[in-house]
């Protein structure tokens, strides 16, 4: 079933059909509140939140977006609600589970680990960078979102998302450099 058709469901009640949208939607909203927000319990409480104002707010949405778009847009700006009620806005990390992807039965272990310990300091590295440089970079190589999706998300102008993300790339860069040169 398309999106739209799916919308236009829970427009007339079909709960079921939200319940797909949630299903579907879920690795993204708990991917955009998981870079933003700090205890693993806000996080889920965070995600419930999400999906109730979608829920609420579902006749407002006027398909001018993706509807992932509009749905990230929400995620944004309910963290941003719940970080601004909870005073911390400068402490927030994320503790996300590494998972080891597309390895084969050929790996080495030393491999393994290696490439474990990789996405350890990438994520460590990531949670280090100011709210704005994370949510940039989570939004538009995590969740490949567009620059004008990420400006529509956010609020911020075009321009800002591309400096900002030009700016978290090279404090990456940086951070990333002089680990691998203090491990030498």
């Amino acid at each position: 079933m398309q999106e739209s058709n799916l919308v236009d469901q829970v427009k007339k009640g079909n709960t079921n059909a939200f319940r797909f949208i949630v299903a579907t939607h879920q690795k993204l909203v708990v991917h955009i509140v998981g870079r933003i927000v700090l205890d693993h319990d806000e996080i889920q409480d965070v995600c419930q939140e999400v999906f109730i104002k979608v829920y609420q707010q579902i006749n407002e949405f006027r398909g001018e977006s993706r509807f992932s778009t509009w749905i990230a847009s929400i995620a944004y700006h309910q963290c941003l609600n719940h970080l601004r009620k909870k005073r911390r806005l400068n402490e927030i990390a994320y503790e996300e589970e590494a998972t080891i992807d597309n390895l084969t039965t050929d790996t080495s272990t030393e491999q393994i680990v290696e490439n474990n310990e990789t996405k350890r300091l990438l994520k460590l590295v990531v949670e280090s960078l100011p709210l704005a440089y994370r949510t940039v970079i989570t939004l538009f190589y995590l969740e490949e979102f567009s620059y004008a999706e990420i400006e529509q998300i956010t609020g911020m102008p075009e321009g800002t998302v591309k400096s900002n993300l030009f700016r978290a790339r090279a404090i990456l860069k940086e951070k990333l450099m002089n680990t691998s040169l203090n491990k030498r």
